[in-house]
């Protein structure tokens, strides 16, 4: 073959260049949702690799920009209006102008932005040192892998909240304080839940301080340690399991433009049959409303999960060994 020969572009390039035309054209248009990266790589049959690489390309372009609770989005002034061909890439920095320390704090929270925006999927080390508009070999000097930057990320995550010292009166509230501070947490990081295992738990100062917060409000009840730790864990079990099926209600409606109330409608729609025979009196009176709650689920089970716990309290028969 002569070496003039062209080699063909990269799967990923042929795509980026199928989605810059799309925008061009005014097909797809200013704040219009753009397939998720999961989305490209079941389209267009590649790797989840090749489709991070895609959705970095359009970034880098300027051609899509990610926003909270949105997705990746066309960005403004993207369409018809603009010249034909390629994009301008993004104006570099002005030669001379000092490039800005890269320190651990400021690449942990580029890192958890991206993931707060695209999904954990979307943060690799070269993303990331592309957003940070350094080599990616730089970035090994603050953390060894992937694997570190995501357990580093979970850390400084569970650093946010202030857990007051000694907290309000009573286990009880105190309890419910810090569930609830969690569950914020989840709602506004989306990917922690999965981030976190309980059964091979992440040893992590931040984190580390939230279980040691919860024993202490439980210090006193006369329980054996074994209860207490159990107790702790389920707490957080309980608000990671419903933040889990949060994090997947907003992916779904990312991926898919339909709301889980819309859903629950076309489900009822299809349903109705059933629900109209006679033969599910009791589920053929529930609220639309009451499955898309997610915030009245989360309310329902740590309140009732707390009844119980006071229940073993005041029952020492009930307590576990």
């Amino acid at each position: 073959m002569p070496s003039s020969a062209q080699r063909p572009d990269p799967p990923y390039r042929r795509i980026v260049a199928e989605f810059r035309a799309r925008i061009l054209a005014g097909e797809l248009r200013p704040g219009e949702r753009v397939p998720s990266i999961r989305q490209i790589a079941q389209r267009w049959s590649v790797a989840i690799a090749t489709a991070t690489k895609v959705m970095a390309a359009l970034r880098d372009e300027g051609l899509v920009e990610a926003r909270v609770g949105a997705g990746t989005v066309v960005s403004a002034g993207q369409g018809r209006e603009q010249p034909a061909g390629p994009a301008t890439p993004p104006r570099p920095r002005q030669a001379g102008a000092p490039r800005p320390a890269l320190n651990r704090k400021h690449l942990l929270r580029t890192a958890i932005a991206i993931a707060d925006t695209e999904g954990l999927e979307a943060v690799s080390m070269r993303r990331l040192a592309a957003e940070l508009d350094v080599g990616p070999m730089s970035l090994y000097r603050h953390v060894a892998n992937k694997d570190e930057l995501v357990t580093q990320m979970v850390d400084d995550v569970f650093g946010e909240p202030d857990l007051p010292v000694p907290g309000p009166e009573g286990w009880r509230a105190k309890l419910e304080l810090i569930a609830r501070r969690e569950w914020e947490l989840c709602r506004r990081h989306l990917w922690l839940p999965r981030a976190v295992s309980f059964t091979r738990p992440l040893l992590l100062p931040h984190m580390m301080a939230h279980t040691e917060w919860t024993l202490r409000a439980l210090d006193g009840l006369g329980l054996p340690m074994t209860t207490l730790i159990r107790e702790a864990l389920t707490l957080h079990t309980l608000v990671g399991a419903v933040a889990l099926s949060l994090a997947d209600e907003v992916e779904a409606e990312q991926e898919t433009g339909v709301t889980l109330t819309r859903w629950w409608l076309t489900q009822r729609q299809h349903a109705g049959e059933l629900l109209d025979s006679g033969r599910f009196p009791l589920l053929a009176t529930v609220p639309e409303e009451t499955a898309s709650d997610l915030d009245g689920l989360f309310e329902y089970s740590l309140a009732r999960h707390l009844d119980g716990f006071a229940a073993m309290i005041d029952d020492p028969s009930r307590r576990s060994p």
